[in-house]
């Protein structure tokens, strides 16, 4: 792409190091480790994927209320567009205060709040934590209609799977 500049790349080969790759940014470099043993076409291969890496680790950090708002338009237009504005947020934007779920909604005002612990999870598991809450703002409570209405996500299950395995990981007792 023009305009778009590839880092200043600095490899460090390691004897100690056997098969595990890691990167870093240095200021304006970055930093790849690598084992020693590596060919010059796997240092390469490996200096692209790990570009490749930081930079979308990267961009799930750079997320934007914007952002935010974007995807859960979509996902009203995928499942919930037969509940026209009930099913669409006033507001959608990333809190840093939840630190006992993953998303809040109010459905008075149609505002949606997501923490920021889930800002740098996969995709699909974002659309499932705003497709929760959208549920919210068409049905307030947990009852079979709210569940019916979030299982039309098709990564449901496996995304609430996901939260509860980050939860039991952190050791973080966490509220639906």
């Amino acid at each position: 792409m023009a305009g778009v500049r590839k880092p200043v790349v600095e490899v460090r080969r390691s004897q100690r190091r056997r098969r595990t790759v890691s990167a870093y940014r240095d200021g304006e470099r970055v930093v790849v480790l690598i084992p020693d043993q590596f060919s010059r076409a796997e240092e390469s291969e490996w200096v692209d994927r790990m570009l490749a890496r930081l930079a979308a680790r990267e961009g799930r950090l750079a997320r934007s209320d914007a952002e935010l708002l974007a995807r859960a338009t979509r996902l009203i237009k995928l499942y919930l567009a037969e509940h026209g504005t009930q099913a669409v947020p006033t507001s959608v934007r990333w809190v840093t205060n939840q630190n006992g779920r993953w998303g809040s909604c109010t459905p008075d005002d149609g505002t949606i709040r997501i923490s920021h612990r889930v800002r740098d999870m996969p995709d699909w598991v974002i659309d499932y934590v705003l497709m929760h809450e959208l549920a919210h703002l068409i049905v307030p409570s947990h009852n079979a209609r709210f569940w019916s209405l979030v299982a039309r996500y098709p990564k449901s299950e496996r995304a609430r799977g996901y939260l509860e395995g980050v939860a039991a990981a952190s050791g973080t007792p966490l509220t639906d």
